[in-house]
């Protein structure tokens, strides 16, 4: 037996069904085994691999044991000459395992092996290489030395970022995401160390390859993509600790004991300054408009006021008090930022809407205090006014500009909504072309790129693969997404590469599936857990649900005149408004029951396939479809449905 692949799994099933695609791609011509080791998964994996992947070696977990020992529980049963630790969230080439095969057959001293990894985004991953984290390694880590100057063998050696990423190098640490290692050096130097939970436990066995005599490399003449971070999110506080925690084992571990100590104190000053920087950077993105609308409206409130006094009040030999401009001014404007906090005004993504109908009930409360006042304290109701008018101004011109410097920072430019390109063969990017859509209907263009010649005259075929460059700039395509029945993984990756400073949403459609994969998430029928989220099944959206049918059938009756014209069977349309109303029917319904759990919800007249009427679906579309309506539903989407397909309402 020539490898023996590990691959630890803990609710990842998409992305696990994707990397063992490509697994299996890649060991057409090499003797191996494959292990997967569940770590007791509430999706479902299990059920996954039993159906799609029988010849996988299976160890299912009652429990999470953690990354180390699910990896030694494959490695004591493994019997290849090489062991390769591989993360679920991974894409390999068709021939990187031939490759570092051959460079290790051919590298005696070779104990373990990394390759260059690529994020979702098709950056390269600087964790592909690292060094040892010393103590004074780690302090210029956490505190940005190597980032500020990562040319520096000094202070860029935790990535090695002094060193070619495109050349082969002998280093100190391997990723755990793609580790290669000789068996016999794992015989000698022992297993992963089941002190670790997670994270930590590579950098622990590289340095231990290390001491044994032998060295790592970084091999970059193959690529995979690893999506990072399905199990802890990075920017969690809860990564920070659960990772700085596995770095004070290390240190206990192998550095002398004042090593250790000013290791541990090094860990736990970057803990709090994390925590801190992560405090002040929530504090401020909260806090910055409402700062900004009070200081922008007080200066304008500030000055009309002051004209106003030497406009007119000058002439009456009259003018504010002080406190006017430093109390009743300020009090003015904090009524109008909570009436915009109470109309939702500040929240992401920022709406005119909220803050606008805040400014009009912040004015009316306003008003109605200033009539209950003793004349004494009734000051300009003219500057009020005026000054309700700034406010308007002055919010919406804040709250433009701001979204259009999010667009910038987003790489947005000045492009509204999603542009999508599906790419792959007709038959099957048509497929995930409706996928797209019925996961999200916000898509103002879509199209397809055909992967072979096709003589078609369907007008979403906008071009071929090798025009895929000139497609993206003329069509301002921002998302892309590979079929990989139809692209080879190492087509994939290679596009992916060349479009990585392009600031393009780059996703993975998989052969059959009903997901599409994309860095940091999931977008299918279910949720990134695997658990499916039932929103239409809670209370309060059956009744939201009831109370939208029974008000839209009243107001189609209502206007029944009119909008009967606009139905094809006109009989069937009366019929459905009273059944309707009497609770028989549903406007929006499922197209086919799939569980007892929505036994109880109505046949619809219409189906959430009805929002895509120019679209061919499948009955596996369908199902997904309703899933998808199921999972994350909203009067909202009942409205556009009825809205697109309001020619049907007389089924």
């Amino acid at each position: 037996m020539k490898l023996s692949i590990i691959i630890v799994n803990y609710n990842v099933s998409c992305f696990l069904e994707q990397a063992l695609k490509s697994v299996y791609h890649a060991l057409k011509n090499i003797e191996a085994e494959v292990f997967v080791v569940d770590n007791h998964s509430e999706d479902d994996s299990l059920e996954m691999l039993k159906e799609k992947f029988p010849q996988v070696q299976l160890i299912a977990n009652k429990e999470n044991v953690g990354f180390a020992r699910a990896n030694n529980q494959a490695i004591r049963m493994s019997q290849g000459e090489y062991v390769l630790l591989l993360n679920p969230d991974t894409l390999v080439e068709e021939d990187t395992f031939e490759k570092c095969l051959d460079f290790m057959d051919a590298t005696p001293d070779a104990g373990g092996l990394g390759v260059k990894m690529i994020n979702g985004h098709g950056e390269f991953l600087p964790e592909s290489k690292r060094g040892i984290p010393f103590p004074a390694v780690a302090f210029y880590k956490l505190f940005g030395l190597s980032k500020l100057f990562p040319n520096s063998h000094k202070f860029g050696t935790y990535h090695l970022t002094y060193l070619d990423n495109d050349e082969v190098h002998s280093v100190e640490v391997l990723s755990g995401a793609f580790m290669m290692m000789r068996k016999k050096v794992l015989d000698e130097v022992g297993l992963l160390d089941e002190d670790y939970f997670m994270y930590g436990e590579d950098i622990d066995l590289s340095y231990r390859i290390l001491k044994g005599g032998y060295k790592n490399y970084y091999f970059p003449h193959t690529r995979i993509i690893h999506y990072k971070g399905e199990s802890t999110k990075k920017g969690s506080l809860n990564y920070v600790h659960v990772f700085y925690k596995a770095m004070q084992i290390f240190a206990k571990k192998h550095f002398s004991t004042n090593n250790a100590k000013i290791f541990n104190a090094l860990i736990n000053c970057a803990i709090w300054f994390r925590a801190s920087l992560a405090a002040i950077k929530r504090i401020a993105a909260h806090l910055f408009l409402p700062l900004t609308d009070f200081a922008l409206v007080y200066a304008g409130m500030f000055g009309l006021a002051k004209y106003w006094e030497m406009a007119v009040l000058s002439g009456r030999e009259s003018s504010f008090p002080t406190f006017y401009y430093y109390l009743v001014i300020p009090l003015y404007i904090l009524i109008w930022m909570f009436a915009i906090f109470v109309c939702k005004g500040y929240q992401k993504p920022v709406r005119l809407s909220g803050s606008n109908k805040g400014i009009v009930l912040g004015t009316v409360s306003i008003l109605l205090i200033y009539a209950l006042l003793p004349e004494s304290l009734r000051f300009s109701r003219a500057v009020l006014l005026l000054g309700t008018m700034w406010t308007i101004i002055a919010v919406n011109v804040v709250r433009s500009v701001s979204r259009r410097l999010s667009k910038r920072n987003r790489g947005e430019g000045e492009s509204i909504g999603r542009r999508v390109a599906v790419v792959g063969n007709p038959d099957e990017a048509r497929r995930v072309l409706n996928l797209v859509r019925m996961m999200d209907e916000k898509c103002d263009f879509w199209s397809i790129i055909t992967v072979q010649p096709d003589l078609s005259t369907d007008k979403s075929i906008i071009g071929h693969l090798s025009q895929i460059d000139d497609i993206v700039s003329l069509y301002h395509i921002n998302e892309v997404v590979f079929c990989s029945r139809d692209l080879p993984a190492k087509t994939i990756i290679e596009q992916m590469w060349q479009f990585q400073d392009r600031q393009l949403e780059m996703k993975i459609a998989p052969e059959g599936s009903t997901s599409i994969i994309g860095s940091n998430a999931i977008f299918s029928s279910e949720t990134p857990s695997g658990v499916r989220s039932r929103a239409l099944t809670q209370r309060n959206n059956l009744i939201r649900k009831r109370l939208f049918d029974v008000c839209s059938a009243l107001l189609l009756l209502l206007f029944l005149f009119i909008d009967i014209w606009f139905v094809k069977q006109k009989t069937y349309f009366i019929c459905n408004l009273f059944q309707v109303l009497v609770g028989q029917k549903s406007w929006v319904g499922l197209s086919q029951l799939q569980d007892e759990t929505l036994s109880k919800l109505k046949n619809g007249v219409l189906h959430p396939t009805d929002a895509f009427l120019d679209a061919h679906f499948t009955p596996e579309m369908q199902q997904t479809a309703d899933q998808l309506y199921v999972s994350d539903y909203s009067v909202r989407k009942d409205v556009q449905i009825l809205m697109r397909a309001f020619a049907h309402l007389g089924r």
